[in-house]
């Protein structure tokens, strides 16, 4: 049996199917290493894999396993799983997700990590644009689909770019060598004793690095600071909104290094940006490669992106699943809408909702046009205090669904002018994307 992933030559990802797990196991292929992995279901990432020329198990034939030397598990799944079992029988380096992301970080020269509660695919990719601008031997590990570069970028060793999440305290496991904390919202609380114990994480991360870059002003302190306003190492300077998307001037230090001007809508995208800015320069990024590369991001995909229009009404799909970001993107979408609002919202785990279940109440409670949808559990199970149908009672204006032709009704009732934004982080995107396609 292997120790470690340094010698090893083949992989089985059991969960595939997920934007981290797939990002991982392309840039392993990428690497030159053997991948083949395991989901439930097909979907576009399980698809975009088939591409990258990895095979993708839908059956229940385990039999494969035999052949890996590293057998790495998602977070979801539970214990019971038939092919863990498998992995356990043949005596396989066993690996959850966030070990194998440390491990894998271990391979590159640098490796910078974004955490946060909000904004960690953004900032990523952000950073992939620069580090791609300046020229550099650079891998991201992101979180979702850059609109250009997918959710995985294999462009050398010397940085390794990654998102580092909080859940199940996985972002302790990594040791960057730059740490960005984008803030520190109590989330994942299921996972922790309380929002002490996860500030006290955050510390513990920005400690573990060799230079940390926090948000200015909240609970963990770092190297380098940054935010909007003086007082921080890296400030946004003479602002100007143009119908949601914002261009800015970057102070560094008091001293303007260049002019951003951001395709993406809403002002918390200034705060990524100077995040990666600020993690850019303490790697010695040139001021002209972090101007082109921000100005050059076009986004990721589930994060304030167009599906089309319904009735002449633009339907916008966003990826907010937390009450924070949930104010964002109504801010932003208030300032962008000439018609009416209308919410098609999903709430992401049952112990998200009931933690946070007053703030979802109090940021809902002003939407006029807002439809429900059935909790996503991912790895839950169901708990009435924090079931969708639970919060639509507790909004007087809301309506609850549980089908795909109560979205489609829902939809129908906007018109020109109008726009309908889809939130959450679970299926409603495909399941708004299909009703899109069919319509």
């Amino acid at each position: 049996m292997i120790k470690n992933i340094s010698g090893a030559r083949s992989f089985y990802f059991d969960g595939i199917g997920g934007a981290s797990m797939s990002a991982l196991a392309k840039i392993l292929k990428c690497m030159g290493k053997d991948v083949r992995g395991y989901d439930r279901v097909r979907s576009e990432y399980t698809d975009r894999l088939t591409a990258a020329g990895i095979q993708v198990d839908f059956g229940g034939d385990c039999g494969a396993i035999d052949d890996c030397d590293v057998f790495v598990y998602t977070d979801a799944i539970k214990g019971g799983d038939a092919r863990i079992a498998r992995a356990v029988d043949a005596n396989k380096l066993i690996l959850p997700r966030g070990r194998l992301l440390a491990e894998m970080s271990g391979l590159f020269g640098r490796t910078i990590a974004v955490a946060g509660c909000h904004g960690k695919t953004t900032c990523t990719s952000m950073l992939a644009h620069i580090f791609c601008c300046a020229g550099k031997n650079f891998t991201a590990h992101i979180g979702g689909n850059d609109r250009a570069f997918g959710n995985a970028v294999f462009n050398g060793c010397d940085y390794f770019i990654t998102e580092a999440c909080e859940y199940n305290k996985n972002f302790l496991l990594l040791d960057p060598d730059v740490g960005i904390i984008l803030n520190c919202d109590a989330d994942h609380l299921e996972c922790y004793g309380g929002y002490g114990e996860l500030i006290e994480s955050y510390g513990k991360f920005a400690q573990s690095s060799a230079k940390s870059v926090v948000l200015s002003g909240d609970a963990v302190r770092g190297d380098v600071t940054f935010g909007i306003g003086s007082g921080c190492d890296y400030s946004a300077v003479n602002i100007i909104s143009r119908g949601g998307r914002y261009s800015f001037e970057i102070s560094e230090r008091g001293t303007g290094i260049c002019r951003v001007g951001l395709k993406v809508y809403g002002r918390h995208n200034v705060l990524n940006a100077l995040a990666a800015a600020a993690a850019a320069r303490s790697c010695g990024i040139r001021p002209d490669a972090v101007e082109d590369g921000l100005n050059r991001y076009p986004g990721t995909e589930r994060r304030f992106e167009s599906l089309g229009r319904v009735n002449g009404a633009e339907v916008i799909a966003d990826y907010a699943h937390h009450p924070r970001e949930i104010a964002a993107l109504l801010r932003t979408a208030r300032e962008i809408t000439k018609g009416e609002i209308y919410i098609i919202f999903q709430p992401h785990t049952y112990s998200r909702t009931k933690n946070f279940f007053d703030e979802f109440v109090s940021v809902l409670s002003g939407v006029s046009n807002l439809l429900i949808y059935k909790t996503f559990a991912a790895r839950e199970y169901f708990d009435e205090c924090g079931s969708a149908f639970t919060l639509s009672c507790a909004i007087k204006n809301s309506r609850y669904a549980e089908s795909e032709r109560e979205i489609l009704g829902f939809l129908s009732r906007a018109g020109s002018g109008d726009k309908v934004f889809v939130l959450g982080a679970g299926d409603i995107y495909f399941i708004v994307k299909k009703l899109m396609s069919e319509l």
